[in-house]
């Protein structure tokens, strides 16, 4: 159903399909709600179970055509401006079994290939649970289904090249250009995002890059700058940059948890301000949105 303001299509239990309670997700009948905690911490280390926070069927949105997304559980950073701050613990969500997910992304194959679509696996972190999203991949990917993962990079480390074969689109966001400000932004480091980059320039991987403009906290020349001239490094391979603006959609969700929104006054950024930060990435030689 379309949530009337994004246009984003929550997936519901389909018809047929059982709901399994706390441990319930949208799968068939696997018996999720006896699995014991030794046996759940063996079955997320081998891939067999993940927690899914949620699903969204989009368009233009997250990669190329109509895309499923897949949304799960778990992040290292902590970004102030995160929409989905439900996510960066392992406490929401879903228990999904392999057999499920991958049959329940296969039955959608005919509206991919005719939009041009596929997966995008997104978070939280996908790379966070990354056995299972290693196997979705694979599995996916070997079915002729277009894959892509919105990631930070921080843990583009845990991909092997082969895993890395099995992805045909990177959505990389570079949340900062400066080491000073990153950490302010996510409580993390940058390097591991320049050197995930590195790595999928030399191996020729298609990325869009995504950049949010927070106002006061993103927005100056220099970060700017800075941001623009990492992505460049990758030229080539980049196909489009997205300029973002800051929004504060998610502040409902930081309230509900008891965690201190600290963007509770920012406003986002003015249209002129997008167009000339955006000119930053042009002025480089990149398609920019």
């Amino acid at each position: 159903m379309a949530d009337g303001v994004t246009g984003v299509v929550h997936l519901e239990p389909e018809v047929g399909e059982k709901v399994r309670g706390v441990a319930g997700g949208l799968g068939s009948d696997n018996h999720l709600d006896e699995i014991t905690r030794p046996e759940l911490m063996e079955a997320r280390r081998t891939g067999d179970i993940a927690l899914i926070h949620s699903w969204e069927i989009v368009t233009a949105v997250d990669g190329p055509g109509t895309r499923m997304t897949m949304f799960m559980s778990g992040c290292p950073l902590r970004c102030l401006y995160c929409h989905n701050p439900d996510t960066m613990e392992m406490k929401t969500g879903t228990l999904e079994t392999i057999e499920d997910v991958v049959k329940r992304i296969k039955r959608y194959k005919p509206i991919f290939n005719a939009s041009g679509g596929g997966l995008t696996i997104s978070g939280g972190e996908p790379l966070f649970q990354i056995a299972f999203a290693r196997r979705v991949l694979k599995e996916v990917h070997d079915a002729g289904i277009h894959t892509a993962i919105d990631t930070s990079g921080f843990f583009g480390a845990r991909l092997r090249d082969e895993d890395i074969d099995n992805i045909d689109l990177f959505l990389l966001d570079v949340k900062s250009g400066d080491e000073e400000t990153y950490k302010k932004v996510t409580a993390r480091e940058l390097q591991p995002t320049i050197d995930f980059g590195d790595k999928l320039h030399r191996m020729g991987k298609k990325v869009w890059i995504r950049f949010v403009v927070v106002p006061g906290l993103t927005d100056s020349p220099e970060n700017v700058a800075n941001v623009a001239n990492i992505v460049a490094r990758w030229k080539g391979n980049v196909e489009r940059v997205e300029v973002l603006p800051f929004h504060n959609m998610g502040k409902d969700k930081w309230h509900e948890l008891g965690m201190d929104y600290t963007l509770e006054d920012v406003k986002p950024p003015a249209v002129d301000e997008m167009e000339k930060i955006r000119d930053v990435f042009r002025e480089k030689g990149f398609i920019v949105y």
